[in-house]
């Protein structure tokens, strides 16, 4: 499905960041650090963030969306590592990033504990997730994302998967998402930035 919605001439989220990436990005920090990008499709936020200096890895069930994001990256001029990868099944090695974004990852809800018991492996202590996707509420609107509330996500399941983490900002919420012509209109959305305890290898 991913492959046959990237295989057009156009971005189909566009090339510029995520808003909600873009108001956060200081939280990952100045000095270049290792940032995973999960379900980056055509590699607009990791694109964004290789330009700002960080060393990126964007992964993506997508071959044919990744090799748009190396195309983007080669137009911008940065470095911009790319895995293909079953975000399901895929294990990262851990505590090896000092970020992670998930922006509108949508997996099914019998594969979300897999992703996020890997999201709090991967991060490095002190580490820091920042997240937004769509909730229930978006699967009856025609303004993107999935068709089902099976693949949306919740504050409140947030909560309980980073139970461990220090937990900065959790919330459900109506904002206008214009992302190329994927995204278009009011969503509804949740954001959540939480950082990985110092002390603990949760």
């Amino acid at each position: 499905m991913w492959d046959e919605r990237y295989s057009t001439d156009d971005y189909v989220y566009g090339t510029e960041p995520n808003d909600f990436l873009r108001d956060q990005v200081a939280l990952i920090g100045k000095a270049p650090k290792k940032v995973l990008c999960l379900a980056d499709g055509e590699g607009r936020n990791g694109v964004y963030l290789a330009a700002l200096g960080h060393q990126v890895l964007s992964v993506d069930i997508s071959a044919v969306g990744l090799r748009k994001a190396e195309s983007l990256a080669r137009d911008k001029g940065v470095p911009l590592d790319v895995l293909v990868a079953d975000l399901a099944v895929h294990e990262f090695p851990a505590a090896s990033f000092d970020a992670v974004v998930s922006v509108f990852c949508h997996l099914p809800q019998a594969n979300r504990p897999h992703l996020h018991r890997q999201v709090a492996q991967a991060l490095k202590p002190g580490g820091v997730l920042i997240l937004e996707a769509y909730t229930p509420a978006q699967a009856s609107r025609d303004t993107g994302g999935p068709g089902t509330p099976d693949r949306t996500l919740t504050a409140a399941e947030l909560e309980a998967a980073f139970a461990g983490f220090s937990i900065e900002m959790n919330r459900e919420l109506d904002r206008q998402v214009i992302e190329g012509r994927g995204h278009n209109g009011l969503g509804a959305v949740v954001q959540f930035i939480a950082r990985k305890p110092l002390s603990q290898a949760v």
